[in-house]
């Protein structure tokens, strides 16, 4: 059973709202875990008097602003596109994460001037029991908070949530640092606790500019290296594509958007060329869902594209039927004659305009110092309403049919005949045995010796077809 576009739109947009509330349950978790671990890192540090406890609760205290702004940020990303974002607001994502970057630095910034004024006047630090459980715990909240972000920021593409969990990252690091330069403290080097906040000061930075560098690819529209090389890649071996003319992508929160270019024979047939879309936009879907890419194809004239081709596409152009084209080359100047079908009930005023035109844009396309004659046919554009005859007249147009196949050679078993009477004449169908070992031509003027003396041995017929099959190898 085949769903509705209806159908597709509503999983879409469940999906969208089943990723939007596991988003925000992870953001809302993350600002429950940062305020506590500030709040324990603030009194830790004030008990303890350490410069690089108090710098830890001031990274803390910043994560949980971070993380408040990351929960606006993706309430606010989810919104529809409308008359003035019309690509949606998902670059309120990359925008927040860009801001927590600005927080980062700052608080690098201010750590690391401290930490040089505590190394070069130390002061006395008294870390007792309580402080070194805090920082147990820190670690250990951090490292849990750290893998479910990541994991979800992965899975739904959502920049903010990647920078929240960079940010419990570089917490649990710094939070290690510190934890070491306390035991160093307590061992008797009393310069540890502000070598630890330049670590962390360090670290905060590196990680600030780390963030700062994805976030501004998002923001920029930088192309994603990697995704790139392989759609491009997956296009090139598209069959019916000569070659890739633009490839343009950018991330827009969870979606990559772009646009692709191709070029294709102009000879391809719409439906063809259609297929091939829908194709490319398959396999594109399977290398990765998040790609969301405007296809077009245009058309070129390849090298060695024939005669014959340039005027069947001007006659499909035209939406005018031909056949029997042929081209042939008189002392370096092309001679083109062909088959022009029309409808048999149009006035033959009417019909000729229509060839003279046929003709004028087949000299446009193949060159004007060209010789161009056109033969009207009639085409019976709706289907005819017929009858068989009766059985014994068949049988008596069947044998005539096999009386002139037997003075042909190289034709035999006239077979499967089928005579009907329409309103414009009698309409006959057969088929016939040919060696397989004749050339196309050679069997079609075959075909055409007995439709000739079955117009001369019988009145009335408006249309003959034989069908040649192959005479099948003896057993």
């Amino acid at each position: 059973m085949q769903r509705s576009s209806n159908d597709a739109t509503q999983d879409r947009d469940g999906a969208d709202s089943a990723s939007l509330a596991r988003k925000q349950r992870a953001a809302r978790a993350s600002i429950a875990a940062s305020a506590l671990l500030t709040l324990a890192k603030f009194l830790a540090g004030l008990a303890s008097g350490s410069l690089a406890l108090l710098s830890e609760a001031g990274h803390a205290a910043l994560d949980t602003a971070a993380t408040i702004l990351t929960y606006y940020a993706i309430r606010e990303a989810a919104r529809p596109a409308d008359d003035e974002h019309q690509f949606g607001h998902a670059k309120l994502e990359p925008l927040a994460a860009l801001a927590e970057t600005a927080m980062l630095l700052a608080l690098a910034t201010f750590v690391v001037i401290e930490a040089v004024q505590r190394l070069v006047l130390p002061l006395q630090i008294s870390a007792g029991p309580a402080v070194f459980a805090v920082l147990l715990v820190s670690i250990a909240v951090d490292a849990w908070r750290w893998r479910g972000l990541a994991k979800v920021a992965f899975e739904e593409s959502s920049e903010a949530l990647a920078a929240d969990a960079l940010h419990f990252s570089s917490d649990m690091v710094s939070s290690v640092l510190v934890l070491l330069g306390l035991i160093a403290v307590r061992w008797g080097f009393t310069r540890g606790d502000g070598v630890a906040a330049l670590g962390v000061a360090l670290f905060i930075g590196q990680a600030g500019w780390r963030l700062a560098r994805r976030t501004i690819d998002s923001l920029i529209d930088a192309a994603p290296p990697e995704l790139t090389a392989d759609v491009r890649r997956l296009i090139l071996a598209t069959p019916g594509v000569i070659g890739l003319e633009a490839l343009r992508l950018r991330a827009v929160g969870p979606r990559i958007l772009g646009d692709i270019v191709v070029s294709v024979a102009r000879s391809m047939p719409l439906v063809r060329v259609g297929e091939m879309k829908a194709g490319l936009t398959e396999r594109l879907a399977r290398l990765s869902p998040r790609l969301d890419l405007t296809i077009t194809a245009n058309p070129v004239v390849l090298d060695d594209e024939s005669v014959l081709e340039q005027v069947l596409l001007v006659a499909a152009r035209r939406r005018v039927p031909v056949h029997h084209v042929t081209v042939q080359n008189i002392d370096g100047k092309l001679a083109i004659s062909l088959y022009m079908e029309v409808n048999g009930t149009l006035a033959h005023s009417e019909a000729h305009r229509l060839a003279s035109r046929l003709e004028a844009a087949i000299r446009e396309e193949v060159g004007d110092n060209i010789e161009v004659e056109t033969h009207i046919e009639p085409l019976q554009p709706e289907p005819l309403t017929g009858q068989d005859v009766d059985p014994a007249e068949r049988e008596e147009m069947a044998a005539r049919l096999q009386h002139h196949a037997a003075e042909i050679k190289g034709v035999s078993d006239i077979h499967h005949v089928r005579v009907r009477d329409t309103p414009l004449g009698r309409v006959i169908n057969y088929h016939a045995l040919v060696s397989p070992t004749l050339s196309v031509n050679e069997v079609h003027e075959l075909i055409d010796q007995i439709d000739h003396a079955m117009r001369q041995d019988v009145t009335g017929i408006t249309r003959i077809v034989g069908h040649a099959e192959p005479l099948p190898p003896d057993p």
